[in-house]
């Protein structure tokens, strides 16, 4: 039986601006652009109490908070924060599998500081990431990843959950279903197509019609409606691809303008490459026209894609794909994918 803790930082890009700046303690406050074509990166408790969500456009979070106020992001102080944070829980097991900057699971089966139990194992981590950071965090425990990533939503902020052995099906019963990671809004809506309203709707399902409307999905949401998950803790995760993108203050329709764009975006993930030692195979422009319906366009190369001037021209090819547009472009994407490290193939050059 495994012992897995998520710990998940309660706001956190919020909550290192209002933690740096007083002036924003206890203010709804916003990270992201006020823009007109601005998202919402990350939003304060004060801020959710009106219905600012991350991912929102940043003209609705102004209709639901006037008084809502934008710090502009600085990831290079969320990465340094995320750091210290990580080498704490690392301080009790070296099963440490980050998932993002602001939460982690870890396996603390067998912990390093000899606490008695999983519980009083979060509690010293949180005292600590408080006492290091100045910000507070949650946790949920439990004995598999999916329910303890379920239990530190549950008494956030500041807090932390305990499901038991035996427990994970009744906690998960009343769950409505887009609760349960990796059940997004629209398969949520298929789900109620079919009554599946709750996790007790879904344990109620027959698998055989979840494999048929979702495929090795459908499996995955059986096992979930009864709590159980077998997936280890994984450190150091290989990372899949790295990508970056941006939305524009005007819908663009010239391809100059577009593929300028492109081309910084594609510096991004390149300087991320070259910062990390990392290549890969694979680019994918993404873009989204103006009436928000999006489009990707992908190629792969023989080996690594080697340089600067090759991805921006597999990314340039890439959109000149959609000319001529059938809308004005909002958004343009780049990503690298089919990755591994610098050396591997990378003499190789753009095929004719």
């Amino acid at each position: 039986m495994r012992k897995i803790i998520h710990v998940d930082m309660d706001a956190f890009f919020a909550s290192v601006e209002q933690r740096d700046d007083p002036a924003l303690r206890g203010r709804p406050v916003a990270v992201g652009s006020a823009s007109g074509r601005g998202v919402v990166a990350a939003a304060s408790y004060e801020a959710r109490a009106f219905g600012v969500r991350s991912a929102m456009p940043s003209v609705t979070a102004l209709r639901r908070c006037p008084e809502l106020v934008f710090a502009r992001p600085r990831f290079d102080v969320y990465k340094a924060v995320s750091a210290e944070i990580r080498a704490i829980c690392l301080d009790y097991t070296p099963l440490v599998e980050p998932l993002s900057l602001d939460e982690a699971y870890l396996d603390v089966t067998a912990n390093l500081r000899g606490q008695p139990s999983a519980e009083a194992t979060a509690r010293e981590i949180r005292a600590r990431i408080r006492a290091a950071t100045g910000l507070t965090a949650s946790a949920g425990i439990s004995y598999n990843k999916l329910l303890a990533k379920l239990a530190s939503d549950r008494n956030k902020p500041d807090g932390q959950c305990v499901i038991r052995p035996g427990a994970g099906a009744a906690f998960v019963a009343a769950l409505a279903v887009d609760r349960f990671h990796g059940i997004g809004p629209r398969t949520a809506a298929k789900l109620r197509t079919l009554g599946i309203e709750t996790g007790a709707d879904l344990a109620a399902a027959d698998p055989r019609v979840l494999e048929a409307r979702f495929g090795k999905a459908g499996r995955w949401f059986a096992r979930i409606a009864l709590g159980e998950d077998d997936r280890p803790v994984t450190p150091d995760r290989a990372r899949k691809s790295s990508g970056s993108e941006t939305t524009f203050a005007r819908d663009l329709h010239e391809p100059a303008e577009i593929e300028a764009e492109v081309a910084r975006v594609a510096d991004d993930v390149w300087d991320w490459a070259e910062r990390t030692g990392t290549r890969g195979r694979t680019v994918t422009v993404k873009a989204k026209y103006a009436d928000f319906r999006i489009v990707t366009r992908s190629r792969s190369v023989a080996g690594a894609v080697p340089d600067r001037a090759t991805l921006h021209t597999l990314a340039t090819e890439l959109v000149r794909t959609l000319y001529p547009l059938r809308a004005g472009l909002r958004l343009v994407g780049v990503t690298l994918s089919n990755l591994g490290p610098a050396g591997e193939n990378a003499d190789l050059r753009l095929p004719m």
